[in-house]
């Protein structure tokens, strides 16, 4: 279920840098894939996304992030970000994301204060700092 989520958020953007293949998509997602650090969205008893993250002793690591298409626009992302955020305040470390070069995502995570750091091949490396 959480592939499918990844698959179907992420098509328009790997198809944007013609990048989309369903069972690369799905495969890279499994081969990664740890349930100690998923956080499942649910509203109203239904998965509305996922989010992974990891913790480290110097940073946390957004490593996926998605919203079901039929639950984006809503302001799920935002509320769950700035939570993430507020605990990295707490903690005092900052969160590190990787973002697709032609996702839409980019101007999400800009919005909220991430700075891009560096772009590595169809890669945009993102820090945001207590």
């Amino acid at each position: 279920m959480l592939a499918e989520i990844r698959v179907e958020s992420m098509r328009p953007s790997l198809e944007a840098i013609n990048r989309f293949d369903v069972v690369r998509a799905r495969e890279r997602f499994l081969k990664s894939f740890t349930f100690n650090d998923t956080f499942i969205l649910e509203i109203q008893n239904e998965i509305a996304g996922f989010y992974v993250l990891k913790s480290y002793t110097d940073h946390f690591y957004l490593d996926h992030f998605y919203i079901k298409t039929s639950y984006q626009g809503r302001g799920i992302g935002k509320y769950v970000l700035k939570s993430l955020q507020a605990h990295a305040a707490e903690t005092s470390k900052p969160i590190k994301l990787i973002a697709l070069v032609e996702s839409p995502a980019n101007a999400f995570y800009r919005s909220l204060g991430f700075l891009l750091k560096r772009v590595e091949d169809v890669d945009n490396h993102y820090l945001w700092e207590p």
